[in-house]
């Protein structure tokens, strides 16, 4: 039976990461996970149960209790929280702020975590902050996509102003800077590079090209693996 390649991408916000998961995903027909999607679907029950973001003890036994699922294609994945569809509703303003928040309480990181490896350890692409650190650190192939503040500002920019058009540039930037602050500097599952990973960063870079040089490092590893 051939090896189940697990493919790990990591990187800040506005990265790419979704992209070329998602290209990556189809190109090589392995299950896409989008484990930010994940936290959304964490952040929205407790909205939804109303909890105080600030209680860890609350926030953990909630996740804990959570039946997340992914769903579909890697262009239209769909995210189910207890079998109800809410892929459209995690990428609500007050949804992405509250996962930014709650995805920093190492309970629930740790109940993604082992979720995130169930699903994916019969061969998929990841993305997140820490699936080649702490996820999945014996992936096959482990990529850091990064770029700089502004120019991934602009692409989170133009993502929310096609849903929000009352949203600005320089809020837009602001709320990168301090997510990539915190992402980088909480005490759990910091983000961080790999020490086998392969740093690419794409400012003034087409996602063509980094999909091609990504495609290569695969296929690479595959031939390693007897794959081709």
């Amino acid at each position: 039976m051939p090896h189940p390649l697990i493919i790990a991408i990591d990187g800040p916000s506005g990265s790419g990461k979704s992209t070329l998961g998602r290209l990556l995903a189809r190109a090589l027909k392995l299950l896409y996970i989008d484990t930010g999607s994940m936290y959304r679907a964490v952040a929205l029950a407790v909205i939804e149960a109303q909890l105080d973001p600030a209680d860890p003890e609350a926030v953990t036994s909630l996740a804990e209790s959570l039946n997340i699922d992914l769903a579909g294609d890697p262009d239209s994945l769909r995210v189910f929280l207890g079998g109800r569809d809410i892929t459209e509703q995690i990428r609500r303003e007050a949804v992405t702020e509250m996962s930014s928040i709650i995805s920093t309480v190492p309970g629930v990181r740790r109940a993604m975590v082992a979720r995130q490896r169930e699903i994916g350890r019969w061969g998929a692409v990841l993305n997140g902050r820490d699936i080649g650190t702490v996820v999945f650190p014996e992936a096959d192939v482990k990529f850091f996509l990064t770029a700089g503040a502004n120019e991934r500002a602009q692409r989170r920019f133009a993502e929310e102003r096609a849903q929000d058009p009352t949203v600005d540039f320089d809020g837009t930037l602001a709320d990168m800077i301090e997510r990539d602050h915190r992402d980088s500097t909480r005490t759990d599952s910091p983000l961080k590079i790999a020490d086998d990973a392969i740093l690419i960063d794409s400012t003034g870079v087409s996602i063509q090209e980094v999909f091609e040089r990504m495609m290569n490092a695969v296929h690479k590893k595959a031939e390693g693996l007897g794959q081709t």
